[in-house]
């Protein structure tokens, strides 16, 4: 559209043409034309509307407009067309007033175009992707970012923030969207592909169609809780009909994509083997394989709302069939072990499992038949026809079932009413003998089957109706048996070897009551109850006896656990602070707690050999320490005592020898100088031959526990060895020989002997002194007084003693190094007086000769 200049020259003020009459009129005529020109225009522009259908034709719609208006505004701001409208304006000529309303439209108009442009440009890399992505996998990823992107053009847009202008847009969105997920699945081609793929595609496809619906409402929510914004409400029918309709069909679509992949399956090669029937199982193949044929073959859109009842009746012939199907190959699967409701036996069991698929069927073909087109279709004949197979084979399964448990029933059932109550396990030893209730899980069985079987309304063999009603009977008697062996296994799990043996008299006498149980009394046996009450009375009476002895173990093993527990090395504490005992005051120590120790323990063990004879009481009925019945029980417990005593030395030689490897001193020794000598006081070889006989005299505690005499409790009398020597048998020579405390004993001593190495090495140090003890300090004196040396000798001799006196003061006079505290203070204090003593020498012999120089220089005086 182009508008027209005029042919009049304009060249000159327009004050002057404003007065030329013919230049007016020529010019109000131009102007006339324009106005026509421009009112048609934008009644044209007005009038149009988006082409096709998706939002980008909206966008390109307010484009078009936009680029017609601009091009219009562009001309009226052109310099020629201005100065025509500023002469008729200053000529008041009554044709500008019109035109000035259309151009006040034009720019309103074009305001609004050049508004909704710049707004929907924001949206147009979106609608991009919404309609020309590769795959809905892209729509889908769009959709959250365009509903963003529109929520703010209805924020900001003054011209986009009206319903008029938004639901449009709103609609053609969800027109696209549909358009996008009808393209993706085609049903002609879906169930062809593979699987995983189809079941993806139709995934993405509900998912984008939620997705719109999802994201639509969130924003609704969002304007709706600011309460600053305008309200989002736009037809919702108009918006979400179809695409909700449509997501139902893909569920639809979805779930016969899940099912038949369900049934390929289960329907792999090896059910062939299990069912043994390989032609039901391939003509079940084939059935799945049909049961997409309908949807593939289809003559109308699905995802058209106007096709939904056509779409119903495919998905109902689908369910129907499936259900059929479904129902074979449950059957077929689980034929030889059916799944069993909870408490249902295996026989009665598969039959209500039959039933129940027959009565899901029939449930199925009753509704199936209530609708007419289904019934008059091809399909439907063919389904009917399935379900009569399928019900023919249920009833012929339940009659084979209960034919042989009726068979099997009556030959089995009195054979395991012959059973004994009891049974005896394998065994290896007298202590290991089991004995087990001898109720055969069988017998449980046939009672369970037959109650379910008259429910069922079968006819059950006489002798199991009567075993069923004596159930209660048959149950108490099993958990009462059950029960009074439980009691006795765990007796018998309470006892050790030896008192196994000690209780053998009794372990026998309740046996043999046993013995009836699974040798003579079946569960036809009329003496049941007797025999249960008599056999729990024993247990009852054993398990007293149990008790009392178990009572007499716990005290001896609590005087034991005090012997094991004893520390035997047990050390002084520390005088005044930091001052450690000498040497041989920690040693004596130890000896002196040791010994009172030993008397307690000794008290302890000696109380033993009298609760072993209240067990012979028990058992025996005889108070002597040397019944016969009990030799085995007296050697048990004489072995006990050596773990003890062999434990307790073991931990507390290893518990002395990680206190001399400890950085914790014990007790204190002192470095001496003994010329030529610097040495430990007490010397190393003592303190060795201390260490060794603290050792020595934890294992001679074993000294103190005299051995019993064999096959009793009673201690050994002293035993002559020779004239005049006598000795007593105690544990001491098997313990002392143990290679283990031997081992820890070495172990001790080899520690020791590296300190006492360490500490004399360490000694050495001091050794650079040694000239001030090992040089005769008289033959020195009478040495440097005969050479008569300079005063600056006798200085630096004098300088060099004093200096050594000093730095002795600044050395370390404690040594901590393991166990031992080295005492330096006694070896600082000799090296500093033999310093001292050079320098009194040294000074004394200076004064001499500075004396005698004195004297003759007098002398000199005189004479001169």
């Amino acid at each position: 559209i182009k508008l027209e200049m005029p042919t009049v020259n304009l060249d000159g003020e327009v004050t002057v043409h404003s007065t030329v009459p013919e230049v007016v009129k020529a010019l109000e005529s131009c102007v006339i034309t324009w106005k026509n020109l421009i009112s048609t225009a934008l009644e044209e522009q007005l009038k149009k509307t988006p082409q096709g259908n998706g939002p980008l034709a909206e966008v390109d719609f307010w484009c078009e407009r936009n680029d017609t208006l601009s091009a219009l505004t562009e001309q009226i701001k052109l310099p020629a067309v201005q100065k025509v409208l500023e002469i008729l304006q200053e000529a008041e000529s009554e044709c500008i007033g019109d035109l000035q309303i259309v151009l006040s439209d034009l720019r309103k108009h074009h305001v609004e175009a050049l508004d909704n442009v710049k707004f929907l440009s924001m949206l147009k890399c979106y609608l991009k992707n919404l309609t020309y992505g590769t795959g809905l996998n892209v729509v889908l990823d769009t959709i959250p970012s365009l509903i963003n992107a529109l929520r703010v053009v209805w924020i900001v847009s003054l011209h986009y923030n009206t319903g008029e202008r938004m639901a449009p847009l709103l609609e053609q969105i969800a027109w696209q969207i549909s358009s996008r997920v009808c393209k993706a699945v085609d049903l002609h081609t879906l169930f062809k592909e593979d699987r995983a793929a189809a079941k993806k595609k139709i995934a993405e496809a509900k998912s984008t169609l939620e997705q719109w619906k999802k994201c639509y409402f969130a924003v609704c929510a969002q304007i709706e809780a600011s309460g600053r914004e305008k309200r989002w409400e736009f037809d919702q029918k108009r918006l979400f009909e179809k695409t909700d309709y449509m997501t139902t069909v893909c569920q639809d679509l979805y779930d016969i994509l899940q099912i038949t992949e369900e049934f390929y399956n289960i329907f792999v090669p090896e059910l062939k083997t299990v069912t043994g029937d390989p032609k039901r199982v391939d003509d079940l193949v084939r059935g799945v394989s049909g049961l997409t044929r309908p949807m593939e073959e289809l003559t109308f859109d699905p995802f058209s709302i106007k096709s939904a009842h056509d779409w119903k009746i495919i998905m109902e012939e689908f369910k129907e069939e499936v259900t059929v199907e479904n129902v074979k190959q449950i059957f077929v699967q689980n034929l030889k072990d059916p799944p069993l409701y909870k408490n249902h036996p295996p026989v009665a069991g598969a039959i209500y499992w039959s039933r129940s698929l027959f009565h899901q069927i029939k449930h199925t073909i009753i509704q199936f038949q209530e609708v007419e087109e289904l019934l008059a279709s091809e399909r439907g004949k063919e389904v009917k026809q399935i379900y009569l197979q399928v019900a023919k084979r249920l009833k012929e399964y339940e009659d084979e079932k209960y034919s042989q448990w009726r068979d099997g029933t009556e030959q089995i059932l009195p054979v395991l009413l012959k059973n004994t109550l009891l049974t005896v396990s394998t065994v290896t030893t007298k202590k290991s003998v089991h004995f087990m209730v001898n109720f055969s899980p069988m017998l449980q069985e046939i009672i369970t089957e037959t109650k379910y079987m008259e429910q069922l309304g079968f006819p059950v063999p006489e002798i199991a109706r009567y075993v069923a009603l004596q159930e209660d009977k048959y149950l108490r008697y099993k958990d009462r048996l059950k029960n009074m062996l439980d009691h006795y296994h765990k007796m018998m799990g309470m006892l050790n070897e030896a008192e196994a043996k000690l209780l053998d008299d009794s372990i026998q006498e309740l046996r043999r009551m046993f013995k009836l149980g699974h040798r003579r009394l079946s569960w036809n046996s009329l003496g049941i109850g007797d025999f249960i009450v008599r056999c729990t009375e024993a247990i009852k009476k054993f398990e007293s006896l149990v008790h009392r002895i178990h009572n007499n173990s716990e005290d001896i093993n609590n005087k034991l656990l005090f012997i094991e527990s004893t520390n035997l090395f047990k050390f002084p504490l520390s005088k005044n602070g930091d001052e450690l005992p000498k040497a041989k005051e920690f040693f004596e120590y130890i000896k002196c707690e040791r010994a009172k120790d030993v008397a307690y323990m000794v008290r302890k063990y000696t109380a033993i050999p009298q609760l072993l004879m209240k067990v012979e009481e028990q058992v025996a009925n005889t108070n002597s320490g040397k019944s016969p019945k009990l030799t085995s029980y007296y050697a048990y417990w004489e072995n006990r005592i050596y773990q003890v005593l062999t434990q307790l030395i073991v931990k507390n030689l290893q518990a002395f020898n990680a206190a001399v490897l400890a950085n914790m001193p014990l007790f204190q020794t002192e470095a001496i100088l003994s010329v030529p000598e610097i040495i430990l006081q007490p010397d190393a070889s003592e303190i060795d031959k201390m260490t060794v006989q603290c050792i020595q005299d934890c294992l001679e505690v074993t000294k103190h526990f005299v051995r019993w005499m064999h096959g009793t409790c009673i201690e050994c009398p002293p035993q002559r060895v020779g004239e005049d020597e006598v000795t007593t048998f105690s544990f001491y020579s098997d313990i002392s020989q143990n290679p283990l405390i031997i081992d820890q004993a070495v172990l001790i001593t080899q520690n020791v002997h590296k300190l006492l190495a360490f500490l004399s090495q360490y000694l050495n140090q001091w050794k650079r002194y040694h000239l001030l003890w090992e040089l005769d300090k008289s033959m020195v004196m009478e040495k440097l007084a005969a050479e008569k040396l300079a005063c600056v000798i006798f200085d630096e001799k004098l300088q060099f003693y004093m200096k050594i006196a000093q730095e002795v003061t600044h050395q370390p006079l404690i040594k901590d190094e393991q166990f031992i505290r080295l005492q330096l203070a006694p070896l600082a204090y000799t090296v500093q007086e033999n310093a001292r003593g050079w320098v009194t020498s040294l000074g004394m012999l200076l004064n001499e000769s500075a004396r005698e120089e004195l004297l003759n220089l007098q002398e000199e005086i005189k004479v001169g």
